[in-house]
This record gives C-alpha cells, sequence and structure tokens, in this order.
C-alpha cells in the first residue's frame, strides 16, 4: 500500500511532541509552539480534523508568503467598559482568539456582558475553543466569525463561491454538566472537511458541493484544486442568511473587511469574530436559568428515538465521545495529510525524518 494511502494511528503524546517541532519552524516562542500545537491537536481529538494538524500546510504557505505573523498579539482598538475592539494583526489564531477572550471575559465578569470585536486575525481554528474558555469562566457566549481567503461557499441560488464557510457558535456553561457548544459552518460541511474527503480519496455527501459550471457534485476536489467549485449553505436560504449575518457583523463591523477577493494565490486565511459575552449571574437568577436549561434538555432528550437513531445528542456529545476514544487510543492521521505535514515542516526549515521519529511513523 502507498504512503498516501496509509492511515497512521499516532499516540497522543507522541503526536504532541511532532507537532510542536514543526510548530517551532515558525520561529514561534514556546508558549505559541503549545498554544498552537495544543489547540490543532485538541481539534483532532474532537472529530474536527478539518481544524486540525491537517492546516499546517496552509499556515506554512501563509507564513512564508507573509500572510501571518508568529509571536504577535493582539492590539486595543477602541477599549471601553463592556466593548473591546481588538486587532488581531495577523497573529496565529491559537494565540489572538485566546487573548481575545481573556480581555473579554475579564470586562463581563466585571460589568455582567461585553461586546468582542475582533479583526485581522489569522485562522482561530475551531471556534468552538473560544467559547469553551468562555464556558469556562461560567460565560454564555455568541460568536459570528468571517473568513477572509478564496471564496468557498456559494449564495443561495448562485452559481458560483463568493463567500467563506462563516462559523457560527454558542456556548452554554451550567453547573456539574458539560458545556453546551453548537459549532458549525453555515455551509453544508467545513471546506477542511472536503480537503480530508479529498486526501483520503473519498466522496462527500450529496447536496453539499456544486463544480465550476454551477452543477451538483459529490466530488472534493471541487474546493480543492482547481478549476473550482463551491460549497451550498446548509438549510438553503436559512444558511445563507446566517452566513450572511457572519459576514455582516463578524466582517463588516467586528473586523471592517468582508470577503470580496477571489485571488487564489494568496494563502492566508483571516477571521473577523463578533462575540457576545454575558454572565448569566448578573442577568437574573442563575439557579433558576440553569435549571430551567436543564430540564428541557431533559424534556427533548426523552425524545424516543426515531428509525435510525440510538437516542437524542446534544451539541457536544459526539466530540466527547471522539475526545475519550481518541486520547486512549491515538489520532488517525491519513497518508496524504502526513505527507503534506512533512513537506511543511521542510519549508520551514524542520527535518521531516526528525518529525517523523517523534511521531512513530518513520
Amino acid at each position: 500500500m502507498s504512503e498516501t494511502h496509509t492511515t497512521h494511528l499516532i499516540p497522543l503524546p507522541r503526536l504532541q511532541t511532532a507537532m510542536a517541532r514543526v510548530v517551532r519552524g515558525f520561529g514561534s516562542s514556546e508558549a505559541e509552539v503549545a498554544a498552537v500545537a495544543d489547540n490543532l491537536i485538541a481539534a483532532n481529538l474532537t472529530g474536527h480534523d478539518s481544524h486540525g494538524i491537517g492546516m499546517l500546510p496552509r499556515y506554512a504557505e501563509a507564513f512564508l508568503q507573509g500572510g501571518l505573523q508568529p509571536n504577535a498579539h493582539v492590539s486595543t482598538v477602541l477599549d471601553s467598559p463592556n466593548m473591546l475592539r481588538l486587532d488581531g494583526n495577523r497573529g496565529f489564531g491559537q494565540v489572538i482568539g485566546r487573548e481575545a477572550m481573556a480581555l473579554g471575559i475579564e470586562r463581563a465578569r466585571a460589568h455582567g456582558s461585553c461586546i468582542v470585536a475582533l479583526g485581522n486575525a489569522h485562522h482561530l481554528g475551531r471556534i468552538g475553543a473560544w467559547a469553551e474558555q468562555a464556558a469556562d469562566a461560567g460565560l454564555v457566549s455568541v460568536h459570528f466569525v468571517n473568513v477572509i481567503s478564496r471564496a468557498i461557499v456559494a449564495p443561495h441560488g448562485g452559481g458560483d463561491a463568493r463567500f467563506g464557510t462563516n462559523p457560527f457558535c454558542v456556548g452554554v456553561p451550567l453547573s456539574g454538566q458539560p458545556h453546551v457548544v453548537l459549532d458549525f459552518a453555515t455551509s453544508m460541511i467545513a471546506q477542511g472537511k472536503t480537503r480530508v474527503a479529498h486526501n483520503k480519496g473519498e466522496d462527500v455527501p450529496p447536496g453539499c458541493l456544486i463544480d465550476d459550471q454551477g452543477r451538483p457534485t459529490t466530488t472534493p476536489r471541487y474546493t480543492v484544486i482547481p478549476p473550482f467549485g463551491a460549497l451550498l449553505t446548509f438549510g438553503g436560504h436559512k444558511g445563507f442568511g446566517l452566513a450572511l449575518m457572519c459576514e455582516l457583523l463578524g466582517g463588516a463591523l467586528a473586523a471592517n473587511m468582508t470577503q470580496r477577493d477571489d485571488d487564489a494565490t494568496r494563502r492566508r486565511v483571516l477571521n473577523g469574530m463578533f462575540s457576545v459575552l454575558v454572565d448569566p449571574a448578573a442577568l437574573g437568577d442563575r439557579a433558576a436559568f440553569e435549571r430551567e436549561a436543564l430540564g428541557f434538555m431533559d424534556w427533548a432528550q426523552a425524545s424516543p428515538p426515531r428509525e435510525g437513531y440510538e437516542r437524542v445528542q446534544l451539541a457536544g456529545a459526539p466530540e466527547r465521545a471522539y475526545r475519550a476514544e481518541r486520547t486512549a487510543r491515538g489520532v488517525p492521521v491519513d497518508g496524504t495529510t502526513w505527507q503534506e505535514i512533512l513537506a511543511a515542516a521542510s519549508k520551514l526549515g524542520v527535518d521531516p525524518a526528525a518529525v517523523q521519529a517523534d511521531a512513530g511513523t518513520a
């Protein structure tokens, strides 16, 4: 079997060591190395391979073009008691996102709520990580995100790509319970999932893609290599409507930057994110809020499963199952993605053989 058709099952500690070695190739501080590697691996652990270590080749290309700035931090553009406008300075989103949320959390704890408008951040990764950070602090959060890169999603009724996958995310903390985190792309599937399917030689489900002529297709190459097609929005006009709001709030309002550039040669991925953080205790009786929330969740999950389903699951449950399994058994990485990571390491001046030795794939 060829290397590209091999799936590597890499133990978590070995993967952490290998990915830290690759990220050091950007010239990052050790704190940034840990933040980037841990965040990407966490996405793989939760089953979101689209936002995991397979992003490193794209990051390397963006860095070499000057579109990603290692060791950058957020700077404050506007500062009022419960509103912040922040500039991410094209820094690693894994660092910028955490810093932005930390500032917003501090204000929301002090004033009951905070609006955080973040712009010019390089790829923020899995947005659920920032909702989880807020939830760990006891805060509800809502996030609207736009994407500045080659357009990849068609508007409802349109025949070509005009915007990005524009994620939407909500996090709700409940005492003694796992956080409820809803995090999804407004496209039928995330762009990264088409990259993963392409690398594995698999099709995507019907109804997700159109080709370069605007015709339905299940072939993921149309989002990976030219000629490009487009992803479709989930739920038809409803998904497009939510994607539009992500562009208007995350892009126009938070970042002063919307997607109108179809230049596929620039490899940077910039995000704007409009976040609202709320302390439930400042809004009312937190115990009453949690009692009602848990009561509804129990009520919904008590619905008898219909044919083809084992049970009703709430947002976050599949991710927890993936995390438990992959932490114990290792993280699967398809051969094509692994070869792309090794090639990226080489471009960054990192010895691919050392990365393979770290991971145990040599």
